[in-house]
C-alpha cells in the first residue's frame, strides 16, 4: 500500500511540472572546434536575419568555394559552392573569398590566378539565391602584380572594398588598400588609399593580410593576420588596428599579436567577424590542429570576442589561443556525423565530390545501378573524385566491379604529383605512389579471377599513415589477404591539404564501375 502511494505521489509531481525536465538555468551549453571541419580555410561570415552563411578558399580544387549555412554558428550544412562551372579567365588559387549581402544581393569578391598572365587578382560574382550559384562579373581589383583578400564594409551608406597589395612586386612592402565602390557593387569608382602597413620589425614581417573590419561605437575595428599562413613551418598570428574613419588613421594594438596557436590549434588567423542578435561577437576564422596538422588542412575555427569599455579594445574571450571548447552562441550545441555510405544500386545521394582544377572537370554518370567514370585522361591521377577529409582518422571503402582494360583506384591525393593509389585491374590488384612527379609501383597482388566485385579498402591514421586492403563483396574469400602499409608525409603540398576519392586509368577507352562508397569517421 505504502509502495502504491508513493508511485501515485511521483505521479502527481510529473503531471504538475512536465514530463521533461526544466532547464538549469545555470547550465551552460558548450560547442567543441573545429565547427566547419576538414579544409575550410579564410572563411567569410555574413548574418542575414536569423541565418549564418560561410565561405572558404578552396585552392586548386573545384567547383570554387565551398558554402555553408547555420542557424547557431555550430551547426553547419553545406548549400553547394559559388562556381559549379569556373569563371572564364582563372586557372586557379581560388583563394579568400568574402561574402557580402546588399538589398536582397549576395556578392562573393574572390581571388584567383588569370590564365593569361598567371597573376592574382580579384574578381566578383553576386546572385539572389545562393542555391543557384552566383552570376561572374569579372576582375574588379587588378592591382600591379597581385591584389588578394578581398574585404568590403558600408560607410554612411557608400562601399569600399580593401584588399591585401604589393605581396609580389619588387622593392614594396606590404600593405592593405581601400577604394570606394559604384552603388552597385561591381566597379571600383574611387582612388585607392591605405590603411596598414606591415611592420618589417614586428610580429607581422611576414606580411598583413585577411583583414576583418567593422563598426562598434565611435571606432572602425579591424582583424588582420600576419606572417606565414600554411604548411608545417606556419607562425600565422592575429593583431588589431582601430580608426576614427575607414580612410584613418589606423592605430594598431599595442599588445599584438592577440591571437596566435598552441599545441591544440596551430596557426590561427583570417576569418571574419559576425555579430549575434544578442550582441556576442564572434571570430570564425582558421587554424590547423594540433593532431592531424596539415595533413586535415586549415580547419574553422570559432572564437568570440568580448570588449574592455574603459579603452574600448576588443580581446579574445578565451586567452591568447583558440579554445577547444567554449560557451556556445545562442545556447547551440554541435553534433557533427561526417560519416555516410551510399549504395549507388538503391541510393540518390550525391557525394561532394571535387577535383583538381588542372585537369578537365572528370566525366561521370549514374547508371544501371553504379557510379560510371569515362576514362578519358590517361595519367594515373586523372579524373580524380575527392572528398574534403575532416578529420585525419577515418575509413575509406569502395565496392568496384574489376575490369579487364581499365584500373579503378583508390586514392589519397595531394596534387596530380603526389599520390598513393591502390586499384584494381582484372585479376591484379596494386599499391603504387606518385611523389615528385616519379611514379613507382609498391606492390602488386593476383587475386583469383572469380572475384570481381571488389571492394577496396583505406584506414587512415592522423591524415599520414595509411593501410590499405581488400576483401570481396557478398562471397566468401578463399585465403586471408594481408593489407599493405605505407606512411606519407610528403603529400601535403604547401595550402591544400590532401583529399581522398577514386579514379579510373589505363590506355584504354572505357568507363569504372562503382557499386558503392562509405567514409566513416572514427
Amino acid at each position: 500500500m505504502k509502495f502504491l502511494l508513493v508511485l501515485f505521489c511521483l505521479i502527481f509531481i510529473f503531471i504538475k511540472n512536465g514530463f521533461a525536465q526544466k532547464p538549469n538555468p545555470g547550465l551552460v551549453v558548450t560547442y567543441r572546434n573545429p565547427v566547419i571541419p576538414g579544409d575550410f580555410a579564410d572563411p567569410s561570415v555574413i548574418r542575414v536575419g536569423d541565418t549564418y552563411y560561410a565561405v572558404g578558399t578552396s585552392s586548386e580544387w573545384a567547383p570554387a568555394y565551398p558554402i555553408y549555412t547555420s542557424k547557431n554558428l555550430v551547426d553547419w550544412q553545406y548549400v553547394g559552392p559559388v562556381f559549379a562551372e569556373l569563371p572564364e579567365w582563372t586557372m586557379g588559387s581560388y583563394w579568400a573569398p568574402e561574402l557580402f549581402y546588399r538589398n536582397g544581393t549576395f556578392y562573393a569578391y574572390y581571388t584567383a590566378r588569370r590564365k593569361s598572365d598567371k597573376q592574382s587578382f580579384i574578381g566578383v560574382a553576386s546572385t539572389k539565391d545562393l542555391k543557384k550559384g552566383f552570376k561572374d562579373h569579372r576582375i574588379i581589383i587588378e592591382w600591379t602584380k597581385e591584389a588578394i583578400d578581398a574585404f568590403v564594409v558600408e560607410d554612411k551608406g557608400k562601399l569600399f572594398i580593401t584588399w591585401k597589395a604589393y605581396g609580389l612586386d619588387k622593392d614594396k612592402g606590404i600593405e592593405i588598400l581601400g577604394a570606394e565602390l559604384a552603388p552597385d557593387g561591381l566597379k571600383v569608382i574611387g582612388k585607392e588609399f591605405s590603411l596598414i602597413k606591415a611592420d618589417a620589425a614586428g610580429w607581422e614581417s611576414g606580411g598583413a593580410e585577411g583583414q576583418a573590419i567593422f563598426k562598434r561605437g565611435n571606432y572602425w575595428y579591424m582583424l588582420y593576420s600576419g606572417n606565414a599562413c600554411c604548411g608545417n613551418k606556419c607562425d600565422y598570428q592575429v593583431g588589431f588596428a582601430r580608426a576614427e574613419k575607414l580612410q584613418g588613421p589606423w592605430t594598431k594594438y599595442t599588445g599584438n599579436p592577440v591571437l596566435f596557436g598552441d599545441d591544440t590549434w596551430k596557426c590561427p588567423g583570417h576569418g571574419t567577424v559576425v555579430v549575434t542578435p544578442d550582441n556576442r561577437y564572434f571570430y570564425l576564422h582558421h587554424a590547423y590542429s594540433g593532431v592531424d596538422f596539415t595533413f586535415g588542412g586549415r580547419q574553422g575555427i570559432l572564437s568570440e570576442l568580448v570588449w574592455d569599455e574603459a579603452s574600448k579594445w576588443p580581446a579574445f574571450r578565451y586567452g591568447k589561443t583558440p579554445p577547444a571548447q567554449a560557451e556556445a552562441p545562442m545556447g547551440a550545441s554541435a553534433v557533427i556525423n561526417s560519416s555516410f555510405f551510399i549504395n549507388y544500386d538503391k541510393d540518390t545521394l550525391k557525394a561532394p565530390w571535387v577535383y583538381d582544377v588542372s585537369f578537365p572537370k572528370p566525366e561521370f554518370t549514374l547508371e544501371g545501378g553504379s557510379l560510371q567514370i569515362e576514362n578519358n585522361n590517361q595519367s594515373s591521377t586523372g579524373n580524380f573524385l575527392g572528398l574534403t577529409i575532416k578529420k585525419g582518422n577515418y575509413t575509406f571503402t569502395a565496392e568496384v566491379i574489376a575490369k579487364n582494360d581499365l584500373m579503378q583506384n583508390i586514392i589519397v591525393y595531394g596534387d596530380a604529383k603526389n599520390a598513393i593509389g591502390y586499384g584494381i585491374r582484372k585479376n591484379s590488384i596494386g599499391l603504387w605512389q606518385i611523389k615528385d612527379g616519379v611514379q613507382e609501383v609498391i606492390k602488386t597482388q593476383e587475386i583469383p579471377e572469380k572475384y570481381k566485385n571488389i571492394k577496396l579498402k583505406l584506414q587512415s591514421r592522423y591524415g599520414r599513415f595509411y593501410e590499405f586492403s581488400w576483401d570481396v563483396t557478398g562471397q566468401k574469400i578463399d585465403s586471408l589477404t594481408s593489407s599493405l602499409q605505407i606512411e606519407a608525409p610528403w603529400l601535403p603540398r604547401w595550402d591544400r591539404a590532401p583529399r581522398i576519392g577514386i579514379n579510373v586509368s589505363g590506355t584504354q577507352a572505357g568507363k569504372g564501375e562503382i557499386k558503392a562508397i562509405q567514409m566513416k569517421y572514427e
